[in-house]
């Protein structure tokens, strides 16, 4: 029914707290747009089903009334219903397999698909995201492992008095608990054995930056990678600090015949480079991994790579990877899997090339906890609903029994329509080849 609008719960895993649209959006659009409401319960969203009430929603488990029916993960394949249009991060465009039977199930359904992360300006840069607070999040968190994989081989360190980001009250609570510890490093320093301790960060977008953000509350000094080698071999660093070393593109990788390094080049035709990362891995003894990635790119980290390693050096600088980008799998190959807040970490050991749960064993841990966001449910929500709320009204309007082509919607949004009427619309016809080798 146009001028209706469903939130729906989040039951791909009951760790999920957020929201697309918390109350105080869901009022604006009932008081200033005219847009009904409805939202089905929850007993674990942050915002509890009063709140919604109270700011004029309809609760209801059924959404079948809604226009389109907002989420924020992947809805089970046994929850969708048929001739609906959804909006919610998929998870689907870059082929993914574990999602090809749901968005075969969209299809078959004769479903709308919209996903937050194709709704993007001319330009192509996304303009409705949780990025940012994935990296403060992937930030906090990584932190808060490290301390404790360190305390587990005997190196006390001030990093053990963190805590994982969901068991802080809020953002602003974290960010405190961390400059007390940036305190605690300035007056006690740190243990000879991990000094120089330096923390590598790959990308420059919005989860990097939001990661380098929770990073800079502690003492730091900023390092170029093409001056780490010397930095290491001068021996001139404090142990009451941190480094930070920011990797791009021209750091990653190089041309294969050894051509200068051009990015559009490396975006169009990225089988022509290799990496090169594994010249900085060495020095590294924490790296958050904040970059796009997909299959046609080479990997920064190999499984091969690594074992060699480990064979040469049984306790190499490094500690602990945070992937906050969590291809499995992908750029840091050793990512065999996502975990989810109640279990975000474990100990790959890349000899045997077995991983166990948890903070013990010989290797490295790894966090990779695949909706960081969620951590930090409220600041999260909000953040992302301001962007998301001047296109609701909009949405709710839309004809979706019209064909694709007619439409009517803005360029922003009818660029994030994957599915319609049972065809994928014309920019995600590649994901043919997908669905046809899973299924």
């Amino acid at each position: 029914m146009q001028g209706v609008i469903g939130i729906r719960r989040e039951n791909k895993d009951l760790t999920e707290r957020r929201s697309p649209l918390n109350p105080e959006h869901v009022q604006k659009l009932i008081e200033n747009y005219q847009v009904r409401v409805q939202v089905e319960p929850s007993s674990t969203r942050i915002y509890s089903d009063d709140e919604y009430k109270a700011a004029g929603a309809s609760l209801t488990a059924d959404l079948a009334e809604s226009n389109i029916i907002f989420g924020v993960k992947e809805i089970p394949i046994a929850d969708l219903m048929p001739q609906l249009a959804y909006c919610y991060f998929s998870h689907t465009i870059k082929g993914q397999s574990y999602n090809m039977p749901m968005l075969k199930r969209l299809l078959d359904l004769r479903n709308t698909l919209l996903d937050y992360e194709c709704v993007t300006d001319e330009q192509g840069r996304r303009l409705i995201f949780f990025g940012r607070f994935a990296g403060y999040a992937g930030m906090i968190n990584s932190l808060w492992a490290l301390g404790v994989r360190l305390k587990s081989a005997g190196l006390a360190t001030p990093l053990q008095e963190l805590k994982q980001a969901m068991h802080y009250p809020s953002l602003i609570a974290a960010r405190e608990a961390i400059r007390q510890i940036g305190k605690q490093i300035e007056q006690e320093g740190l243990p000879t054995e991990l000094v120089p301790m330096i923390c590598g960060f790959t990308g420059y977008g919005h989860v990097s930056r939001g990661a380098q953000e929770i990073f800079d509350l502690l003492p730091f000094e900023t390092v170029e990678p093409a001056e780490l080698n010397e930095f290491i071999e001068k021996g001139s660093y404090s142990n009451k600090k941190l480094y930070k070393v920011e990797f791009k593109e021209i750091d990653l990788v190089q041309h294969r015949n050894n051509s200068p390094f051009k990015l559009q080049e490396y975006y169009d035709f990225p089988e022509r480079y290799i990496s090169i990362f594994t010249e900085y891995i060495r020095h590294l003894t924490l790296l958050i991994n904040g970059i796009y990635w997909e299959p046609r790119y080479p990997r920064l980290l190999t499984c091969s790579f690594l074992k060699e390693w480990f064979r040469e050096k049984s306790q190499p600088r490094l500690r602990v990877i945070g992937d906050i980008t969590c291809d499995v799998g992908g750029s840091i190959e050793c990512t065999l899997r996502a975990t989810n807040s109640l279990n975000p970490v474990y100990v790959y050991n890349p000899v045997s090339e077995k991983e166990t749960d948890g903070f013990e064993g010989e290797g490295i841990l790894i966090m990779a906890v695949d909706k960081l966001p969620s951590e930090l449910p409220r600041e999260a929500s909000e953040m992302f609903g301001n962007k998301l709320l001047p296109h609701i009204a909009e949405l709710a309007k839309v004809d979706f029994k019209q064909p694709y082509e007619q439409l009517q919607l803005s360029a922003e949004f009818k660029r994030s329509i994957i599915t319609h009427q049972g065809r994928l619309t014309p920019n995600y016809q590649y994901l043919t080849k997908y669905i046809s080798k899973k299924l």
